[in-house]
């Protein structure tokens, strides 16, 4: 047994010296396995997991899901300062000064009208922060590890930031018709599905829809139908 004195009550600055001992040489084989690749997709399904605690308004669900969150980032966290090249503290640094520089209405003497105000001026302080000289810099800069219907809408948005002019919502629909053509005339499928779906979170965004939310309702739908289906002995519409 590792030499640690247990408490009855824990802080975030006993995390990272748990993550520590758990890949230290008296620790677990598993966690010294680990790297950033290896755990990444962990991360991913534990946020996922806090995003379906709070849509079940379930806050003991939430406190344990932020947790395990919390884990994720300290063990990234441990893994680099295993290496020397950052520590907790730093990460929380980086994290405070963003807040306080992209906030010049709290921490500075800009004022604002409202909301939209605070979001546009974010914005504007993130191109800077981030060096994006161009429109292009802007949509490169959309992570391509989001969802891609998600990454797709956020595109549309950033696009249309930087001066892109969609078409009217009409036109939008006539283009998703002419791409069903071209997808049921078998001709490069993929990339007719995939200009296809980028058509449809395109009228997403231009509608003001959640292109993400409505093919998720789309989903909660089809399971309570072949639930219903099943219930009475068929499976096929």
């Amino acid at each position: 047994m590792v030499d640690y004195q247990c408490k009855s009550f824990y802080t975030v600055q006993d995390l990272p010296d748990i993550v520590r001992i758990l890949r230290g040489p008296e620790g677990c084989p598993w966690d010294r396995e680990q790297t950033h690749e290896s755990i990444q997709r962990d991360f991913l399904e534990e946020v996922y997991e806090v995003l379906e605690a709070i849509e079940r308004k379930d806050p003991e669900a939430l406190k344990e899901e932020l947790g395990d969150v919390l884990l994720q980032v300290a063990f990234h966290t441990v893994l680099e300062d295993e290496t020397g090249e950052l520590t907790l503290d730093q990460v929380a640094d980086g994290v405070c000064k963003k807040l306080i520089y992209r906030h010049p209405h709290v921490f500075g003497d800009w004022t604002v009208s409202g909301t939209q105000e605070v979001l546009s001026n974010w914005e504007d302080l993130k191109r800077v922060e981030k060096d994006q000289k161009t429109g292009s810099d802007m949509l490169e800069a959309v992570a391509k590890t989001l969802p891609a219907l998600w990454r797709a809408q956020k595109v549309c948005k950033k696009a249309q930031k930087a001066g892109h002019e969609w078409p009217p919502a009409d036109a939008l629909l006539d283009r998703l018709s002419a791409q069903v053509e071209q997808l049921r005339s078998g001709e490069d499928p993929d990339k007719a599905l995939g200009e296809l779906l980028f058509t449809a979170a395109s009228i997403a965004h231009s509608r003001q829809l959640d292109a993400e939310v409505a093919l998720s309702q789309a989903t909660d739908r089809f399971i309570s139908d072949f639930r219903a289906r099943e219930a009475d002995g068929t499976t096929t519409t």
